[in-house]
């Protein structure tokens, strides 16, 4: 079982930063990938970014050139750098890892953290 807290959400002019913290606890050794999700009012939940055990990075199309998801392994830290933010960014921003370890896949979630960019 992995534990994720996220922190760093808030309310942000358009054209302002956030980062978002994720950190891990619990069977981090089995993680093999960690991204961030987000959900909007109304809307499904959907990948905003992810980075695999080995480095490997991906994006969303709307947030590419913006946002930055990079880790920090002695602080079992994710992060998610959102410059550039817009409106349609608002949404609750999820923290997601994904395990694999002797046969046996979980999905573990953060709480969720607020992200609000005015206009």
């Amino acid at each position: 079982q992995v534990r994720l807290v996220e922190s760093g959400g808030g309310l942000v002019q358009a054209g302002g930063s956030l980062r978002l913290s994720c950190a891990s606890s619990g069977s981090i050794f089995s993680i093999n990938f960690m991204g961030w999700y987000r959900q909007a009012p109304g809307k499904q939940r959907e990948l905003v970014a992810g980075i695999t055990s080995a480095g490997y990075t991906n994006y969303t199309d709307s947030v590419k050139g913006r946002f930055a998801i990079s880790r920090d392994n002695a602080k079992n830290t994710v992060y998610l750098q959102m410059n550039s933010l817009k409106p349609e960014d608002t949404a609750v921003y999820y923290c997601n890892a994904k395990t694999y370890y002797t046969g046996l896949s979980t999905e573990n979630w953060g709480q969720g953290t607020q992200v609000t960019v005015s206009s």
